[in-house]
Formats: C-alpha cells, structure tokens, sequence
C-alpha cells in the first residue's frame, strides 16, 4: 500500500500536480467525485449524491440508521488502500489518513496574486470578480473541513511538505515530490537490507542490543536479577546559535532501582574521553542524574555491587 494525499488551495495547480504525480508514479488518482461515485454504494439515492455534492454536513448524517455517509467513505477507502497505491486528492484526505505510518501528506498553495490571475485567465473576468471567486473558493473549503473535521487545514503540522506554486511549475513541483518518494523508498529498502545483513547476537531480551559487550552486561544484569532499560532516554546536551540540538547522549543502559544511567565503554582511550566529555555535559545540564561510565572489566564488580546494595534495603 503506498498513499498519498494532496490538499490543494483553490487555484494553486494542485489538481494538475495530482493528475501528473499520479500518471507518473501509475497510482490511482481518487478525487471527491470519484469517491461519491465509486465508493457509496448504488442504492444511494441520487438525493443523498446531489446533497453531499453540495453540503458538508449532509456526509454527517446517518447512512442506512448506522454510520454516518462519511465513516463509510472513511472504511470504504482505507480498505481500498490495502491493496492499491492512490493518490487521494482533496476530501480531507490528510485527515482520515493522518495517523497512517507510510502515508505522505502534501499541500500545494500558492500566493493571492498569483491565484487571482488564475482565475482571471481561466475565466476571462476583471480582477475584483476573480478576487470574489477566489474568496469564495478558499472560505468553502475551509468549511468543508471544519465541518466534517473540526481541523483548520492550514495548519502545516497536517502535512509531511508544503510546495508553494507561485514560482515552481507543475513539472518542478512533481520533481519535487518524487524526489520524497524516492528518498522513503531507500531508506525503508535501506532498512530491510541492514535488518537482513546484521549479525544476529543472542540477546537475554527481545530487546536489540547493538554490540556484544552490551549483551553481555544485560545477561549479568539478568542474572543478578537487576531489573534494566535500554538506552530510555536521549538527553541534548549542545544547541547552535538557533536553537537546534546539535549534540546528544543516550546511555546505554537505566537500572530501574537504583535510579542510575550505566553507559558502557572499550579500553581505547579516544572512545572514552569522548564519552567522558559527553558525560561531564550531561551531569552539568542535568545535575539530578545518575551516571556511571563503566569498562568491560568492571562489569561484574558493578553488578555485584548493586545487587548487594539492593539487598541491603
């Protein structure tokens, strides 16, 4: 299953964008109208068909005393999508896809003036009636999705990329997006590649270790009956001129009881005073937390102790 959806602002060449990106990629491009006319069933009467096209509320509505007509759309299309690659233009689509791990969601808007001559082109009318058309345009569509999804689809946490149109064409913008897909398509044959290739160490857990020495310290830790995390949490620890985390540290382990960070080294003495620089940083940011840096060697010695401790409660 691959799914994309596209919002489109009125007038933005988004229905261009989704014609091509669909011919391109050979994906099945579905529309609103394609979803009143395939995806409801014939009995629908063609007053229902005439209401939806021209009412969002009417898709609120009890279909057949059960569900609504747009839960049965929402069912009817993920369905679908199992087994077929779409691209799901307009509808709300980012919406009733939003929590869909693979989906990609993209928005193609483009500035007023821009759209305005748009319209003026498309419809050979003076710029103040294209700016009502347009108006018009854009206040139905922000109705349709506050009416059947309480959401403002301006906002851009919706959407995976927003493509601005005012000076990109239709081929750039579908450049654009390909360029995504594509970049998915290895990262996730990447993935499965690396899954395939890793040398597979027994692990004590069903969690995955990255190297042998941390196998080794979870089965002591299991052994001892510690109870353990593996790396739980990421702390920051340097920011740029901006803001943005440019630096972080995970430790490797958290014992549970004991409220401490154990994060593991080798010998090599370059590894260790990078990590010992990390560590500095962190028990500065964060005064409160517990860690120890620990060698192979140590690592009986330090579960011995701990389990000594905990058995002194």
């Amino acid at each position: 299953m691959s799914v994309i959806t596209m919002s489109r602002q009125p007038y933005s060449l988004g229905d261009e964008i989704a014609i091509e990106l669909s011919q391109h990629l050979d994906y099945e491009l579905v529309t609103r109208e394609k979803l009143l006319v395939e995806f409801l069933p014939d009995v629908v009467f063609p007053h229902d068909l005439n209401m939806l096209r021209s009412s969002a509320k009417h898709y609120l509505k009890p279909f057949k005393g059960k569900s609504t007509f747009l839960d049965y759309i929402d069912k009817s299309l993920h369905e679908y999508a199992k087994n077929n690659s779409v691209v799901l233009a307009g509808f709300g689509t980012q919406m009733l896809f939003a929590d869909e791990p693979g989906a990609l969601h993209f928005r193609i808007v483009a500035p007023r003036e821009v759209r305005i001559k748009r319209v003026i082109e498309q419809y050979h009318v003076s710029e103040d009636e294209a700016d009502n058309i347009l108006t018009k345009a854009d206040k139905k569509q922000r109705r349709f999705i506050t009416a059947l999804f309480d959401k403002d689809l301006t906002d851009p946490l919706y959407y995976s990329i927003i493509i601005n149109t005012g000076n990109i064409s239709v081929e750039e913008a579908v450049l654009a997006i390909l360029s995504v897909i594509e970049e998915r398509e290895a990262s996730a044959l990447d993935a499965r590649e690396a899954q395939t290739d890793a040398i597979v160490t027994e692990s004590p857990t069903d969690v995955e270790l990255k190297n042998q020495a941390e196998v080794e310290f979870a089965k002591l830790l299991d052994m001892y009956h510690i109870e353990w995390k593996y790396e739980p949490k990421t702390f920051p620890i340097e920011w740029d001129a901006e803001g943005n985390v440019t630096s972080a540290f995970s430790p490797d382990f958290f014992l549970t009881n004991f409220d401490t960070y154990i994060e593991l080294t080798t010998m090599n003495q370059k590894y260790v005073t990078h990590k010992n620089r990390k560590v500095k940083k962190l028990k500065k940011l964060y005064p409160n937390i517990n860690i120890k840096i620990v060698y192979k060697k140590d690592f009986h010695s330090l579960v011995e102790r701990f389990n000594l401790s905990r058995g002194d409660k």
